[in-house]
């Protein structure tokens, strides 16, 4: 069987395929607000940055992999030699003198490639939890990410929120007014109670940043007794998107899960090889050494020579149901981590299937709010402002209008959220840049 070589290696750039979402000029999303965390970063390359650097889990499964890298030279080692000292209480008297000390040495040698399979099996492992560690790497690229622009699209929703609340208050006044000049009380009191629900959907939103930025702080390893700046991001510039059979192959050649996965099968057939092998005899080599002390008779041949002697020894694996059980148990370990594997590679390709189509789905819903409904709405609400202004229509024209609007605006940021999140899981699935997943 093929022996395997494990080594330590740098990581592979999982923040790559994340980093290519920055290649545009990012666009401020505000002035930032005073922070006290001696981390004040806003963009989404220094929140990945500074995940890698010292979020713990992601440090755990590296030192996993740093154990398992130490037990391979453990696993391709000798058993420790004996060694034996006999001191007799009363001497033996022999011909050529009395025995003293008998000194043994042997050592235990596995049967021929037994100690390679072990090698084999714990270099598996290892490479196996390698992947695992760029695995959590890329998951966790992707938890902060999808985190980064949930708190992003909530600092869009607050200031959205915030100005169709202003806009309504501008009305007010003039409202006002037309009750003091007689008019109807019900248009302001319509208006002071759409003005209370907006108000509550600030607090609302207020209070989803402090469970958001709590939760990116833990991604980050920060404190989370204190907000957060407000993120910066660019709005996302269509780009073209691989195929989804390009994305299916990278998949398959670039997820580091299926590729820990396939490790772990790897060493699955390494032991069952060892299962096989331990139905035949370890061989014990050793050497026995007798010392003797003063001959009786130092006129007899060999009197007071030390003798010594070569054994060696072999085990009798009998119990063949053991063996035949610890063959079939590899077997069975064999054929789950096959299984496991295949199940995880079509639990894999739905979700790139189904985050393809999410894909799709938020850059539509970004082009159809951004060309033509939001300018639309704008227009909606200036034209309701002036006929309310003019005495044409009434105060619930005018909500409904800035309703409509803050509705499509608040949408159109969202999109521009789920276009960023889908691009991230994609990337983070293929651990490739998108426009070229297929390409070397």
């Amino acid at each position: 069987m093929k022996t395997m070589h494990c080594h330590r290696s740098s990581p592979i750039p999982v923040l790559a395929a994340a980093l290519a979402l920055l290649a545009h000029p990012a666009w401020s999303s505000g002035p930032e607000e005073p922070s006290a965390l001696p981390w004040t970063g806003t963009s989404l390359t220094a929140y990945l940055q500074r995940a890698q650097e010292a979020n713990p889990d992601l440090q755990a499964f590296r030192e996993r992999y740093e154990a398992a890298l130490e037990r391979v030279p453990q696993a391709n080692s000798l058993p420790d030699p004996m060694l034996q000292v006999t001191q007799f209480v009363e001497s033996v008297q022999t011909r050529t003198g009395p025995q003293e000390q008998v000194f043994m040495f042997s050592q235990r040698i596995p049967w021929f490639g037994k100690l390679g399979e072990r090698e084999n099996a714990s270099s598996a492992e290892a490479e196996a939890l390698w992947f695992a560690s760029q695995s959590r790497e890329l998951m966790l690229t992707r938890e902060v990410s999808q985190a980064y622009f949930e708190y992003a699209f909530t600092e869009k929703a607050i200031r959205l929120t915030r100005e169709n609340l202003d806009l309504l208050a501008e009305l007010e006044p003039v409202v006002e007014e037309r009750v003091r000049g007689g008019g109807d009380l019900n248009p302001l009191l319509r208006l002071k109670v759409e003005m209370g629900k907006v108000e509550d959907k600030v607090r609302s939103l207020e209070e989803k940043r402090v469970a958001q930025s709590a939760r990116l702080s833990a991604l980050l390893a920060l404190p989370g007794d204190s907000l957060l700046p407000w993120p910066e991001w660019a709005e996302p510039v269509s780009e073209p998107v691989a195929s989804g059979s390009d994305l299916s192959l990278a998949l398959e050649e670039n997820n580091p899960e299926l590729a820990m996965m396939r490790r772990r099968i790897d060493s699955a057939v390494a032991r069952a090889e060892l299962a096989r092998l331990d139905g035949y005899p370890d061989l014990t080599l050793g050497v026995n050494y007798i010392h003797l002390g003063d001959p009786l008779n130092p006129t007899v041949p060999d009197a007071g020579k030390d003798p010594w002697g070569v054994t060696l020894s072999v085990n009798l694996p009998l119990w063949r149901g053991r063996v035949n059980a610890a063959k079939n148990e590899a077997a069975a370990s064999q054929r789950a981590a096959e299984a496991s594997l295949a199940d995880r590679q079509n639990q894999l390709k739905a979700d790139l299937s189904a985050t393809l189509s999410q894909l799709q789905d938020a850059q539509r819903r970004l082009e159809l709010y951004g060309t033509d409904l939001l300018q639309l709405a704008r227009q909606a609400v200036e034209i309701s402002r002036t006929s309310y202004e003019g005495g044409r229509t009434g105060i619930l024209e005018v909500i409904d209008s800035e309703r409509s609007l803050l509705e499509l605006e608040t949408q159109y940021w969202r999109a521009a959220a789920d276009t960023w999140q889908a691009r991230v899981h994609l990337q983070t699935l293929v651990n490739k840049p998108l426009n070229h997943a297929y390409s070397e």
